[in-house]
């Protein structure tokens, strides 16, 4: 039987001349699928086709401000608050997803107040479908960086993230938790459970 999984997945699909990693390209890709996704919402309900559009870039932004800052805030504000040019620097990594959410509660709030004036729970509804897939989608990503993983486990499917210097460092020798994969498996049961709901039970 396997004791363990030995993960040392590249974190990039492309490295030559031209960088492309597999956490950037889960994050685009899920944005242009969850854009589809809420379009069809939209048209279905007879929306503005417009608004999706505005909510994009509302939700654009605070998707990438909020992870950023959340990062910034709450892990390395005592590195930053020195370096504050650098916080800019988003390609190097470094977003947090509860700052993300955040950013995306406060564009949803303002899509709904300049927008549609409608009560935000309207587009908080319809928005949480889509958001289940891409969640499942960043956190493959993650598989992807070794990053986010859990506690040491005996279980056969623990894995040694060997790219990961934060596991070299912490737990250099034990498998643990895969929790993004856990994370993203409970996001694609949560997606299909929405999509069912909202087409199903409308």
């Amino acid at each position: 039987m396997l004791d363990h999984i030995v993960w040392n997945a590249n974190p990039f699909l492309i490295d030559s001349f031209i960088q492309v990693r597999w956490y950037g390209l889960m994050f685009a890709l899920g944005f242009l699928i969850g854009y589809e996704i809420e379009a069809r919402i939209y048209r279905h309900e007879g929306a503005p086709e417009k608004w999706l559009g505005i909510l994009l870039l509302w939700t654009m932004a605070g998707t990438v401000i909020g992870a950023r800052l959340g990062h910034v805030l709450f892990y390395e504000w005592d590195y930053y608050s020195e370096n504050p040019m650098e916080i800019l620097q988003i390609w190097h990594g470094g977003l947090a997803s509860h700052g993300g959410t955040i950013g995306v509660m406060i564009g949803v709030f303002c899509f709904s107040w300049f927008t549609t004036k409608r009560n935000p729970l309207w587009a908080f509804d319809r928005l949480v479908i889509p958001i289940a897939l891409v969640g499942a989608m960043i956190r493959f990503g993650n598989l992807m960086n070794s990053e986010i993983f859990g506690h040491p486990t005996d279980l056969p499917w623990g894995m040694m993230f060997v790219r990961s210097q934060e596991w070299q460092t912490l737990y250099a020798g034990q498998a643990c938790h895969p929790t993004q994969i856990y994370e993203s498996l409970c996001y694609l049961a949560l997606f299909g459970l929405l999509m069912w709901m909202y087409w199903k039970k409308n």
